[in-house]
């Protein structure tokens, strides 16, 4: 009898621990769809206040962000350009490629913590988060399509209608729904667990090579690529040219003291979104840095602090790409909630 109280206390004493093992592994929907603003970020600029983020509205982003059918002849998609495994870069690719193989004018960004961002595209020319997706949609050497066609082509769709009816609770979907469907999946690709963070929260230590990067940046980068997004958000011409084929910020302002002015890109997962700068002219970290130290071209916009460049031993130049590749983050490029549906 004693023996069989014993068995039965150990019996309820595991039950109990497996019941709480289960308790502490379930992923609940909430845990999935809840925005995360990393401690110690400041506040983004899109809140989801008119958006609420949910199931439905987050799968049916991550179903259009996938869907070649927002473009003219239903060949490229948002993801076509926007690789997960790049950081939602275009790996190797100089510039976007569109429809009929056409080449865009300018290398794909990263789609990383955009709810941050004041301003979108290279020249800033959007700047709301729901408009972004309308930019490449129109391009003529991108989607080539018109907004109220994809509208059209999803209202014709098999499974779109019940999609938005189920996300938002619409009977007929419409040219916001559909933006801001995009939203709630792009707007959730937020990257925030790179070892710098874990270095900054104090749950990981540098090398003493990646801590001498850091130093590096912080005294020689640190001012444009500001911690913890790695943009100031500002534009500047960083000396690639002296003439200017793309005319960069000064497209969208129409002042000549803007030639040659692009968004300063966020440098998280920088290790694996090469090529670099606006029209993907560098291939890796080493030509970016070399530029830097003695490729600067003088130009009247040219930014005051690049006007003698960044002078880097080899050494340095190592240190600084070291410390760049602890900004990649693993879990974010992995991550199963971003990926494409198979």
């Amino acid at each position: 009898m004693a023996n069989a109280k014993k068995s039965l206390l150990l019996l309820l004493i595991l039950s109990f621990v497996i019941s709480c093992k289960k308790d502490v592994d379930v992923i609940t929907d909430d845990d999935v769809y809840n925005l995360i603003i990393p401690d110690g970020w400041p506040a983004p600029v899109y809140n989801f206040e008119n958006n609420n983020i949910t199931k439905d509205g987050f799968e049916l982003g991550r179903k259009l962000f996938y869907d070649p059918i927002l473009s003219r002849d239903n060949t490229i998609a948002c993801g076509n350009c926007h690789q997960q495994f790049a950081g939602f870069a275009h790996l190797d690719h100089a510039v976007s490629h569109g429809i009929n193989d056409l080449n865009g004018k300018r290398n794909a960004p990263s789609l990383s913590n955009l709810i941050w961002m004041p301003d979108l595209m290279w020249d800033g020319g959007v700047h709301h988060i729901e408009l972004q997706p309308v930019a490449a949609i129109t391009n003529p050497v991108e989607m080539d399509e018109t907004v109220a066609n994809v509208v059209s082509k999803l209202q014709a769709h098999s499974s779109y209608p019940s999609m938005f009816n189920k996300a938002f609770g619409a009977d007929a979907i419409d040219s916001q729904l559909m933006l801001r469907a995009i939203t709630q999946f792009t707007g959730m690709l937020v990257s925030y667990q790179s070892k710098y963070d874990d270095y900054i929260a104090g749950n990981a230590t540098y090398s003493q090579q990646e801590l001498n990067g850091l130093n590096l940046f912080r005294q020689n980068c640190a001012s444009c690529h500001t911690e913890p997004l790695f943009t100031n958000f500002n534009f500047i011409n960083n000396g690639l040219d002296q003439t200017f084929a793309d005319s960069g910020r000064a497209v969208i302002t129409n002042d000549v003291n803007d030639l040659g002015k692009f968004k300063v890109p966020s440098l998280r997962n920088v290790e694996k979104s090469y090529p670099y700068m606006h029209d993907g002219r560098f291939k890796n970290l080493t030509e970016v840095l070399n530029h830097y130290a003695t490729g600067i071209k003088q130009s009247p916009t040219l930014h005051t602090s690049l006007q003698n460049g960044i002078t880097l031993s080899t050494t340095q130049q190592q240190e600084i790409i070291s410390f760049l590749q602890t900004l990649t983050d693993n879990k974010f490029i992995k991550d199963k909630r971003f990926a494409e549906v198979q």
